[in-house]
């Protein structure tokens, strides 16, 4: 089982302290999954083809205003025969083969988004850019005591702040700075994975994670 050092919080006067506390044994079935690239790419692109809204669309020639009457005679003018002005030929005319409102989001295995879930993790842990708290308690939202925690960890590389769900205090206290995330355990997502450098999480939340994918 590979080990990993947990690391404690402490408010001494005002200044943070990180110290290391212990080590704790992850779960092999998550932390130590081959890198399995396939799923991970069939997954970030199921993840970003479900966000898109598919709202986009043009108007067809029937459905563009105006144009019921002919422009100009059929014959004799000398110009070319047309029987619209909303006509696709048409500057304001319909478009062809326009977008159409459509729906992107399509469905992966349950098996393989776990496959690629777990695989990030252990590329994570292998990077050595996973870095476990053994708590994270605010009183109140303050990013200045965030900033502080994170530089003494040394993840200041689009850190990925991964909590409890009940943690607001921690999770607002990161998201003004620039690049930083947060997201409850049971959000973690193999996209935001990847979007962010290190990955900084609880060990409760270690705890909840393992739980689902172990």
């Amino acid at each position: 089982m590979p080990k990993v050092t947990v690391y404690r919080v402490q408010d001494q006067d005002g200044q943070i302290e990180v110290e290391q506390a212990h080590e704790i044994e992850l779960s092999d079935a998550v932390w130590a999954t081959p890198l399995h690239r396939h799923a991970i790419y069939e997954t970030v692109r199921n993840q970003l083809a479900n966000r898109r809204q598919g709202t986009a669309a043009t108007k067809k020639r029937g459905q563009v205003s105006g144009g019921g009457r002919k422009p100009w005679r059929q014959k004799g003018t000398g110009r070319a025969r047309h029987g619209s002005i909303r006509s696709p030929l048409w500057v304001g005319g319909g478009v062809v083969f326009g977008p159409q409102p459509r729906d992107y989001s399509y469905k992966v295995p349950k098996k393989v988004r776990r496959l690629a879930l777990r695989s990030a993790l252990s590329a994570k842990l292998n990077d050595g850019e996973l870095f476990v708290l053994e708590s994270l308690n605010f009183a109140e939202p303050k990013t200045k005591r965030m900033i502080q925690i994170l530089e003494k960890l040394g993840a200041n590389n689009k850190p990925l702040l991964v909590l409890e769900a009940d943690n607001e205090n921690a999770a607002k206290s990161i998201r003004n700075i620039p690049g930083a995330a947060a997201l409850p355990s049971d959000k973690i997502n193999v996209y935001d994975l990847l979007k962010h450098g290190q990955l900084v999480i609880t060990q409760q939340a270690v705890e909840n994670i393992e739980e689902v994918l172990a």
